[in-house]
């Protein structure tokens, strides 16, 4: 039985982008007995803000380019010699700050040594370094607000479009230039990646990682 506040509202969003389902009024509680409903294998994602609970299903464009950026934080991580743990899109919940979410991609790099070879717990453990969210449509979430709770020092948004990287700055995630964690990097080397990689992943995958080799080579 999935527990709730007496009122609950429900609004539906369907356009050429994901899939959106979102319920108002919610509690924790309930947040927690729809998790615990869905089946392990499912392709939603849920994400939940103090009442607000989203569940979105992502379209073809949404999960390509998680995957694509994906590719692109791991080939920056190894050729730079960085230390990684991939979480995906793994629950971070966090009752005490009433809000939860399933992200397009979470990592510890900085972080991946406190967390390396076990199971993360947010009660004691530090959130992920870099978390990346795809959000082709409206969302009725405040990310930036709801990762900047968590103490997310970096959060990467990508609307199919445009890439916004967004830093922890007192207590609030700020719109940057650049990735705190690649400073060297610049945007239209994700945009010219993700081009290359919607007409052939692996030839963009091969590009991409001599490049890097390549800038790596020249950087002081």
């Amino acid at each position: 039985m999935v527990t709730t506040v007496s009122k609950t509202s429900t609004t539906t969003t369907v356009l050429d982008g994901e899939k959106r389902v979102t319920l108002r009024g919610i509690t924790w509680q309930g947040y927690q007995d729809i998790l615990r409903a869905l089946p392990q294998t499912r392709a939603a994602r849920l994400t939940y803000d103090d009442g607000t609970l989203e569940i979105t299903v992502p379209s073809e464009l949404h999960e390509s380019s998680g995957r694509l950026i994906e590719v692109f934080i791991r080939i920056l991580v190894v050729e730079i010699g960085l230390k990684l743990k991939t979480m995906g899109s793994t629950t971070l919940d966090r009752q005490d700050l009433n809000r939860g979410a399933e992200p397009d991609n979470a990592y510890y790099i900085q972080n991946q040594p406190k967390v390396a070879g076990r199971k993360v717990d947010l009660a004691k453990d530090p959130p992920p370094d870099l978390i990346v969210e795809v959000d082709i449509t409206h969302t009725d979430i405040n990310k930036n607000r709801l990762y900047a709770s968590m103490g997310v020092p970096e959060f990467w948004r990508f609307n199919g479009q445009v890439w916004k990287i967004l830093q922890l700055q007192e207590s609030e995630c700020s719109d940057v230039s650049h990735s705190p964690t690649f400073p060297w990097v610049e945007k239209e080397d994700l945009y010219r990646f993700l081009d290359q990689g919607r007409m052939d992943e692996i030839e963009a995958e091969v590009s991409f990682r001599q490049w890097v080799r390549q800038k790596l080579a020249v950087l002081p």
